[in-house]
């Protein structure tokens, strides 16, 4: 299973995330901010309040919003 062992905002909807085999890029969860639990999270302000939850293993928000760790590594577009 994936571990994301870092997170970064870097613009509107984008995160750099890193994972702890090394695998580190860019995604861009604007178009993943449908349902109520992340209806709060379409607030730029709001979305840059993303952490690593250390037990979870993936990216959360103070909500409880979160993303599969797998999820987040199919998706990821490395960049240098």
């Amino acid at each position: 299973m994936p571990r994301v062992v870092a997170v970064n905002y870097v613009r509107d909807y984008t995160l750099r995330v890193r994972f702890a085999d090394g695998v580190e890029g860019e995604i861009d969860l604007a178009a993943e901010l449908d349902g109520e639990i992340f209806q709060p999270l379409r607030e730029r302000d709001y979305f840059q309040q993303v952490r690593v939850n250390p037990e979870l293993h993936t990216i959360v928000w103070p909500n409880g919003a979160d993303f599969a760790p797998e999820f987040l590594y199919d998706r990821i577009r490395v960049v240098a």
